[in-house]
């Protein structure tokens, strides 16, 4: 992925986050209780946080163009999807059960930064 792509990936992940919350904060209160709204909610958060970390890759990239940060984006991006998406799932289903692929995004979000972290570490002055 060129750090073009990888701005334009976080600059639409960031819109759906912020939508995602006004949809929490307006209409999805009056669907599901307190409880299914935190979830979806944090959900919500731990996207946004990514989001800003795919976007500082891009940034990154656009003036160390060397660096291998597209593993680092792809497991952030494999983090919302397992994370969040499992989240959002289980916030409409109610099924329980999905809470346990939850985990592999936090795995997902946890080796994300520690690629960024090498690539931060190989990195010449």
């Amino acid at each position: 992925m060129t750090a073009k792509q990888i701005l334009i990936i976080a600059t639409l992940f960031g819109a759906l986050s912020i939508a995602l919350g006004a949809f929490a904060a307006h209409g999805l209160k009056k669907m599901v209780d307190v409880y299914h709204l935190d979830i979806f909610e944090k959900a919500v958060r731990y996207q946004f946080y990514h989001t800003f970390a795919i976007a500082l890759c891009g940034l990154i990239l656009l003036n160390k163009s060397e660096m291998n940060l597209q593993s680092a984006v792809w497991l952030f991006l494999g983090g919302i999807f397992f994370f969040s998406g499992s989240l959002y799932l289980m916030t409409f289903t109610q099924m329980k059960w999905l809470g346990a692929i939850t985990p592999i995004g936090g795995l997902c979000f946890i080796a994300g930064w520690l690629m960024m972290a090498w690539q931060f570490f190989k990195m010449e002055n």
